[in-house]
């Protein structure tokens, strides 16, 4: 029987520990106060402004009825803004602000700091291969997960 720290369900566990913990901290000596679902939030609506809650939920892989709590602590940052959808009245449509736009700029060195640390360690062509396997091993098994990913917005 394979040792639990050799399973990939261990390993992947073990990799999102230390990618949130990278990230936090290269965001935080950056001068941010963004989690890794709020900057994947908050770059979803920068790319798709007007997209509902559902949709952005869909665009990041996050669960439909939590995305509410990232939605409203991007809004109460100032970063995004949310109003009535003219489409559906149950929906609220979400845009970035100037702030938001600021912010991403801003954060981009952090976050691709952030991304190289994560991988340290790999050589570039390892690092790739290790890539490009999750990449196939998450397309594989997206339908599985309680969040799949949707693809990109369109409208």
């Amino acid at each position: 029987m394979q040792e639990t720290r050799e399973m990939p369900g261990h390993l992947a566990r073990r990799f999102q520990q230390i990618a949130v913990a990278v990230f936090l901290a290269e965001v935080e000596e950056a001068g941010y106060d963004l989690t890794p679902v709020q900057y994947a939030a908050l770059s979803a609506v920068g790319a798709n402004s007007g997209i509902d809650q559902v949709t952005l939920a869909g665009l990041i892989a996050f669960d439909r009825t939590t995305i509410t709590g990232v939605v409203d602590r991007l809004a109460t940052k100032g970063l995004i803004t949310r109003q009535a959808s003219s489409r559906d009245r149950r929906a609220r449509e979400l845009t970035i602000t100037a702030a938001g736009r600021r912010t991403l700029r801003g954060i981009a060195p952090a976050v691709e700091a952030a991304q190289q640390a994560m991988l340290r360690g790999l050589t570039n062509k390892e690092a790739n291969e290790l890539l490009r396997l999750l990449q196939k091993a998450i397309a594989a098994g997206n339908e599985l997960s309680r969040a799949p990913l949707h693809g990109v917005a369109t409208g």
